[in-house]
């Protein structure tokens, strides 16, 4: 299934894609995706409805982030064997964890503004995991069955806030709308393989990020088993699972980042795409 949220902002509606690709509207039988809809039992019920029968949600309806209520929002960085390299880093050996504020959630498609006086404002296309259901010092061979699925997002980031405020990533990362997620989710059935992910970001219409889930130093597996290590991973948490190669950080001979006016477009197979303008 692929599940989504549509409407303004504060007052998104549940739905979902039907075989030809319309979004349908759930929110006769679903108050919305909360945490407690991403069970296995709760899933199961939503893939038995029938889609065809649900009111059409209309073209060009606003596509909020794909879940409500979420209760933490982890990342992972440097986690692509490129990326970790342009950043003028050493290859981690294990998960670099930090986290963004639930605040910066955002969809899709909403506009990203850069905070007063931003001169590094960066992206980073991502593979997002979503928990179903609570996971705690679950082994790699369990993990993937404590996800309810996946989605794309954009890890957007002003590096100066990031790496010369006294080092917390956070800082840099948790900006409002600083972290764009959806158009959907794609439940576990329909992306069984979450390491063969195409995934691609432009800025402008030039291709700056172009790779694949394969290539993660950590796969989804073993970050998921290593933060149930030290950390309750609870339903409708969000993991952002690093960013490949092509940051504007790491560009020569010199960074190049975000002004006012930029367009970037994400595109992710089975994910979907995301479009965001910089204001």
């Amino acid at each position: 299934m692929k599940l989504l949220r549509h409407g303004p902002v504060g007052q998104e509606k549940p739905g979902a894609l039907d075989a030809e690709g319309q979004a349908r509207d759930l929110s006769l039988l679903v108050p919305d995706f909360t945490p407690d809809w991403l069970s296995p039992a709760k899933l199961q019920a939503l893939a038995a409805i029938d889609l065809s029968r649900m009111p059409r949600v209309p073209k060009g309806a606003r596509l909020g982030a794909p879940l409500a209520r979420t209760r933490q929002f982890v990342a992972i960085g440097l986690n692509y064997r490129k990326h970790a390299q342009e950043s003028g880093m050493e290859i981690p050996k294990e998960p670099v964890v930090f986290t963004k504020a639930l605040t910066s959630i955002a969809g899709p498609n909403d506009d990203v503004e850069l905070p007063t006086g931003s001169e590094a404002g960066d992206w980073e296309i991502e593979l997002a995991v979503v928990i179903g259901t609570q996971a705690k010092r679950v082994s790699a061979a369990q993990a993937l069955a404590h996800v309810a699925g996946y989605c794309l997002a954009n890890d957007v980031s002003e590096r100066d806030w990031q790496i010369k405020r006294n080092g917390q990533w956070g800082k840099g990362k948790s900006f409002d709308g600083f972290g764009p997620i959806g158009p959907w989710l794609v439940t576990c059935d329909e992306l069984p393989d979450p390491q063969d992910v195409p995934l691609e970001l432009a800025v402008n219409g030039e291709t700056r990020q172009r790779s694949s889930t394969a290539d993660m130093i950590f796969p989804v597996a073993q970050i998921v088993s290593y933060l149930s290590e030290f950390m309750t991973l609870l339903p409708g948490d969000v993991i952002i699972t690093g960013t490949p190669e092509g940051v504007g950080l790491g560009m020569k001979p010199a960074p190049q980042y975000l002004r006012r006016g930029d367009v970037m477009t994400l595109s992710a197979g089975p994910l979907g795409t995301q479009r965001q303008q910089v204001i």
